[in-house]
């Protein structure tokens, strides 16, 4: 898809790369190379990833029996808590966007950088600050409302909520920085003849996931400061002591949490189409139709947020309302679902471990997906409603979906921006213990959810007990492929063998930039005369 301007440094020579160019810790701590600062939400991000993931073991360690297992009811509350608000607001919602984007984002579009390098260095900074906050309140008063803060609890209880709430609220402004960020580097910094319709699906992904970060993150930061207010100075907003109205609270933090869903699964859909093409040896089926469904789900996705509350008291045509616009934003899902099926019809596919990852995501994301229009139905909803269901349903969605997509994405992506092949073998092993070790953990948890067993309770009846054993099990064993992950990745650092400028033969243009690429991303300016995907007849490279 792409000719560029070679280098015109001597033959066999090439600049210094983006880990080379500069030395010292001040290099990283000041740099404005987006790449950089990439590697440097990345790194957050696992760090995050493992607190919030031995929070998760430690509460599936204590529901290995009825009654106590490990610690007592109080603790147990905390440490649910805190592996949500740690997964969703350091983890899953930056872990694409901020990481991959971040690095990744420019070089497909063949830009030197962002478009605001010192907006995005502020971003970094800010996320680093909430987390520290977050932290902080971690150790000064574990919150124990679970990650949603539902009032009126969250306004009476001593844990230090008022810390965790402004954590959460300084994050949601990295968040709003990173987003401005794409979209201005998508309207001003494309290559010359890259339109819109040559873009590859993964900056369309982000495109869409930046509008929903803009438009939705602003009102759960008034929301959240809304709850320290009533808090600190016992304004009756939420609380029904204070005359307030705490289904009010949802209705607000759902306006944001439902499209936050898709912040964290919008930009996974664009990984997988990239991984999906690149092993099947195809153009991607339906380029514009994969596209387009991006916005239409950033669109729709902010008039679903009522179907969290069919429980609530809300009128009955409200409810038919949010049921029918629920099922209708299925509809540029399954199209995109579809159209990867039909893009590895008779494909040439290559099963490397990011092409794991990627047909990992198509089987957990759909039954995420499925089990969904059960939750849509207010009928079997109020069966379903606060049960193991809804746990199952929304970790096939988030972990199962944006985690794998995140993951395969950073195998694919790895060689490119450290220069290093990590071993095959290590790879599929931890992608089979993560799969095997998903599925056994959270489908066993729709039985549970159909057999009437609520969520976030500490004690439960025994006849719960096997299959919140099952559950258990499988919860190590995805925790140990998670771990081998990370084992396999920075073990390529020391021992991996040079990657080569393209050892995919991927056709997006950043495969067309040297392995890692320089400070500047290219030799020269690069040019596009065809599509993303195009594998035409001397096509690709």
């Amino acid at each position: 898809m792409t000719q560029y301007t070679p280098s015109s440094s001597e033959p066999g020579q090439r600049p210094p790369n983006f880990w080379n160019a500069s030395h010292g810790i001040g290099s990283w701590l000041f740099t404005l190379d987006h790449k950089r600062i990439g590697v440097m939400y990345l790194a957050f991000v696992w760090a995050a990833f493992l607190l919030g993931g031995v929070f998760a073991l430690l509460v599936r360690t204590e529901l290995l029996t009825a009654g106590k297992t490990i610690v007592d009811p109080d603790t147990y509350n905390q440490l649910f808590t805190l592996h949500g608000a740690v997964m969703v607001f350091l983890v899953i919602i930056p872990s694409i966007p901020a990481s991959l984007g971040n690095i990744i984002l420019p070089l497909q579009l063949g830009a030197k950088d962002v478009a605001f390098p010192r907006v995005n260095l502020a971003s970094f900074y800010i996320y680093v600050i909430g987390a520290l906050i977050a932290l902080y309140s971690i150790f000064s008063g574990a919150v124990d409302t679970g990650w949603t803060f539902y009032t009126p609890y969250s306004t009476t209880t001593n844990a230090s909520v008022s810390t965790m709430v402004l954590a959460a609220f300084i994050l949601g402004f990295s968040s709003i920085f990173t987003g401005l960020n794409f979209i201005a580097t998508v309207h001003r910094l494309r290559a010359p003849g890259m339109t819109f319709f040559r873009m590859p699906l993964f900056v369309w992904a982000l495109y869409a996931t930046a509008i929903i970060q803009i438009l939705a993150t602003p009102v759960l930061g008034i929301t959240l400061l809304l709850l320290i207010a009533e808090r600190v100075l016992h304004v009756g907003i939420f609380d029904p002591a204070l005359g307030g109205d705490p289904v009010l609270f949802q209705h607000f933090f759902w306006f944001y949490s439902h499209p936050a869903v898709y912040i964290m699964i919008v930009p996974g859909f664009g990984v997988i189409s990239d991984l999906i093409s690149t092993f099947s040896r195809k153009a991607i089926f339906g380029y514009r139709a994969i596209a387009l469904s991006s916005l239409g789900i950033a669109i729709v996705g902010f008039l679903v947020w009522g179907h969290h509350m069919f429980t609530s008291g809300q009128s009955e045509l409200a409810g038919m309302i949010f049921s029918g616009l629920t099922f209708l934003i299925a509809i540029p899902t399954a199209i995109k679902i579809l159209n990867w099926i039909a893009t590895l019809y008779k494909g040439s596919i290559v099963l490397r471990t990011p092409m794991w990852y990627a047909l990992g995501f198509l089987w957990l994301f759909l039954i995420g997906g499925l089990t969904g229009l059960y939750l849509a139905t207010m009928s079997i909803d109020l069966h379903l409603h606060d049960t193991y269901f809804v746990v199952a349903h929304f970790h096939y969605v988030m972990m199962g979906g944006t985690m794998f997509a995140f993951i395969g994405g950073l195998h694919y992506w790895w060689p490119k921006f450290t220069g290093k092949m990590f071993s095959e073998k290590l790879g599929n092993w931890a992608c089979a213990f993560a799969f095997i070790g998903f599925n056994v953990t959270f489908g066993s948890q729709f039985f549970l959810g159909v057999a009437g067993m609520p969520r976030r309770y500490y004690n439960y009846l025994p006849q719960y007990e096997p299959l919140h054993q099952v559950s258990t099990i499988g919860s190590y064993i995805l925790g140990f492929g998670f771990f081998l992950t990370l084992v396999c990745l920075l073990r390529s650092l020391k021992n991996g063998e040079a990657a080569g400028d393209n050892p995919w033969g991927a056709t997006t243009l950043e495969w067309t930039a040297a392995s890692p690429p320089p400070l500047e991303n290219f030799a020269g300016q690069p040019t596009v005369d065809r599509g993303p995907y195009d594998r035409t007849p001397g096509g690709g490279h």
